[in-house]
């Protein structure tokens, strides 16, 4: 915090600013091309919608196929942001209707560890529209899950400010669904269970292990410190987010019963939820990247598997590599049969899989919802406050037309979280010293030439992706660089 000047306003910890401009004051001089364009834009309906496909956290918004009986929204409630002159059924029946339900915020707990300063939570429900120009934007928000008359719909055609403190609590919600579970759950945690049953089963000599060592480097210690400081009692979740004091451990014990393994093949990932047309969603960058980097480490993996393990059988018979896999299952997922991972792997093709998925996680993924070209996606995305608020200090509105704007700014938070919170998504932003990138093993645990030889291939196709990633950012106001091999640290190690 002293690094970014903030610490001069923690006197004030508890006192409101005054408006949205008074942000600007902690917005830091470190600002990117990209944090500046959320400063200036981050009111506009074509910025808030983008952030869904590019944003820290890509992974919630699906095709709606059909409007959930607990969101009622209606054609004439959304006539005048459908482009197409069809009634929003038959827009959702061309596609052209996306759904982000923030559900597993409801019935979490709000941080109540200040007495002085009461904090809330909602589970919204987004819906949003592909339209003429293929940009995607809001057209409903609903702010919590049970319809009735004090949970009213809000739409673009409503009043100013009834509309942005509306946007402005799905992004508060889609910050804390990204902190906990989309980077803390399904990155970290995640990592941490592939690498401490590699260390508990897998001997040193293991090509398995030698594999997957880099791919687990720091990871224990940055969990360590996170439960020594971040997440625990009276860490700066508690200091700064909503969720703290107790609700970001309810979320993801809820957020376990979706933690399955297909969930973590980013291919069937994105499918799942109806993501995967690049003619119908030709920006959806994160998905683009991420297939790429998927198929080259899934080469690689497949190389590497092939060298060691000449047939399904030997796969089989490796005692070892299936303690490791029974391992994860059992003490990781708890031996939940519903979380989809293998108990054991049967053919070379399922290693290949499962040692893409335990890199991938680790790596590429890590990287899209944490980093950026400059090393600092948070800081892209939610050093804006009232873009990305850890905390709203009033309930939702239960009515329209009686929000002001001096009504938001004493909702978002105080002087003192929005330092905490600046202070906090940079730090944990930054790239290692002496940071090893995806396809870097300088360690050298294999000695073998064909691994060498395949090492070689997989840094050869990653600075291939490099080249085209650069070529589509090329002139681009919002450039996506998150997934490019050359700024996606090995591990899991901030």
């Amino acid at each position: 915090m002293e690094n970014l000047f903030i610490n001069r306003f923690m006197h004030m910890f508890q006192s409101s600013w005054s408006d949205f401009a008074d942000f600007e004051k902690i917005f830091v001089k470190i600002s990117n091309t990209i944090s500046e364009r959320v400063m200036n834009h981050w009111q506009e309906d074509l910025m808030f919608g983008y952030q869904f496909l590019n944003g820290c956290n890509p992974v919630l918004i699906q095709r709606c196929t059909k409007l959930p009986e607990k969101l009622p929204v209606t054609t004439e409630m959304v006539e005048c942001s459908l482009e197409r002159q069809l009634t929003l059924e038959q827009e959702i029946e061309q596609g052209n209707i996306f759904i982000v339900d923030f559900e597993l915020l409801d019935g979490i707990d709000a941080n109540k560890t200040d007495p002085c300063t009461l904090q809330f939570l909602a589970a919204p429900i987004c819906l949003l529209y592909k339209n003429l120009a293929n940009k995607i934007v809001p057209i409903a928000i609903q702010l919590n899950q049970v319809p009735g008359e004090e949970n009213p719909i809000f739409l673009p055609s409503d009043a100013k400010y009834d509309w942005l403190l509306a946007k402005i609590w799905v992004r508060s919600s889609d910050f804390h669904v990204h902190q906990t579970i989309t980077h803390l759950l399904r990155t970290h945690l995640v990592s941490e269970v592939f690498g401490i049953a590699m260390y508990r089963q897998l001997p040193a000599v293991h090509p398995i292990f030698k594999l997957l060592v880099a791919h687990v480097r720091f990871t224990i210690a940055i969990n360590t410190k996170a439960r020594e400081q971040l997440i625990c009692e009276y860490g700066l979740f508690d200091k700064a987010n909503a969720t703290g004091g107790g609700g970001h451990v309810q979320m993801v014990q809820k957020a376990m019963q979706d933690l399955t393994y297909p969930s973590l093949c980013f291919p069937e990932a994105i499918k799942a939820r109806g993501m995967d047309s690049t003619e119908d969603i030709p920006y959806y960058f994160y998905r683009d990247d991420g297939l790429l980097v998927w198929e080259a480490i899934k080469t690689f993996t497949a190389e590497v598997v092939g060298i060691y393990y000449e047939s399904d059988q030997v796969v089989v018979e490796d005692q070892e590599l299936q303690d490791f896999v029974r391992d994860v299952y059992v003490y990781g997922m708890r031996g939940r049969k519903a979380s989809g991972f293998p108990k054991s792997i049967k053919t070379r093709e399922q290693l290949c899989e499962y040692l893409t998925v335990v890199i991938f996680t680790a790596s590429a993924q890590h990287a899209a919802v944490n980093f950026s070209q400059v090393g600092k996606a948070r800081y892209d995305w939610c050093s804006w406050i009232p873009n990305a608020p850890p905390t709203m200090r009033a309930p939702p509105p239960t009515a329209k037309g009686v929000v002001t704007v001096e009504q938001i700014v004493d909702m978002l938070p105080d002087r003192g979280r929005s330092c905490w919170h600046l202070g906090a998504v940079w730090a944990l932003s930054q790239f290692q010293e002496n940071e090893l990138f995806l396809g870097m093993y300088p360690e050298e645990h294999f000695i073998e030439k064909p691994v060498k030889e395949a090492m070689a291939r997989f840094r050869k196709n990653l600075n291939a992706i490099v080249s085209v990633i650069a070529e589509r950012n090329k002139n681009k106001k919002l450039p996506y660089y998150y997934m490019s091999p050359d700024r996606i640290p090995n591990s899991v190690a901030i």
